[in-house]
């Protein structure tokens, strides 16, 4: 089974051994509202954990998104072109923006697990 790690940010990765699913939370798409756009990088790509990694806009504003760990882009959701609103119907399934071969996996214990994001969250507020 696949594990989540979430930014203070708001994006999620799902592992997968030294595949990880990138995309923004549940609460993240909530805070945007409907999203109306978004702009994945290029197959290729590579970020340093923290870079810019995509763009989301929705009707109140756009947000950068950031990689939660450095790698390199292998895939990112076609679907998204078309239909953008899938982000906010199902962010942590069909709403995902890319997939990143992990480059180093130790930066993931720098991220907060489901359990600390829910805790983390109750701060906000």
């Amino acid at each position: 089974m696949a594990t989540i790690r979430y930014t203070k940010d708001h994006e999620y990765i799902r592992i997968d051994g030294d595949i990880g699913t990138v995309g923004i939370s549940d609460h993240a798409q909530h805070a945007l509202g409907d999203v109306v756009f978004v702009e994945l990088p290029q197959v290729g790509k590579t970020f340093t954990q923290g870079g810019e990694a995509a763009v989301v806009e929705s009707v109140k504003a756009a947000s950068e998104v950031y990689a939660p760990v450095a790698g390199e882009v292998i895939e990112v959701n076609p679907d998204l072109e078309g239909a953008p609103a899938k982000v906010n119907e199902d962010p942590l399934g069909e709403g995902w923006f890319m997939k990143i071969k992990i480059a180093d996996s130790k930066q993931l214990d720098g991220l907060m697990d489901e359990a600390a994001y829910a805790e983390f969250l109750k701060t906000l507020d």
